[in-house]
């Protein structure tokens, strides 16, 4: 059985314009599709910003900036555990 328990991501085959510290609100989604299949669209994160829920950014002048850190943290957040059945809530016995 495979381990797939939150990990960080081996960010050393990302494009070049993913492997970087933070990343611009385009990038961000790519990222969080790419890296852990979370489909995020750039207005959503905008709203977010706004309301709150979304992952914690930066600002550098009027452009927001999304630690990767913080996106690996927030996307690990929104998965559920693992599960053997959409009525099953716990996660899979080992």
């Amino acid at each position: 059985m495979s381990d797939l328990s939150p990990q960080t991501p081996d960010r050393s085959r990302l494009p070049t314009a993913l492997n970087k510290p933070r990343l611009r609100r385009q990038e961000a989604t790519i990222y969080l599709e790419t890296v852990h299949g979370i489909l995020v669209r750039p207005a959503t994160l905008a709203k977010w910003a706004v309301t709150g829920g979304g992952p914690a950014f930066q600002h550098a002048g009027r452009f927001p900036l999304y630690p990767v850190d913080e996106l690996d943290q927030w996307a690990a957040a929104q998965l559920s555990p693992l599960r053997t059945s959409t009525s099953h809530e716990g996660k899979i016995d080992a």
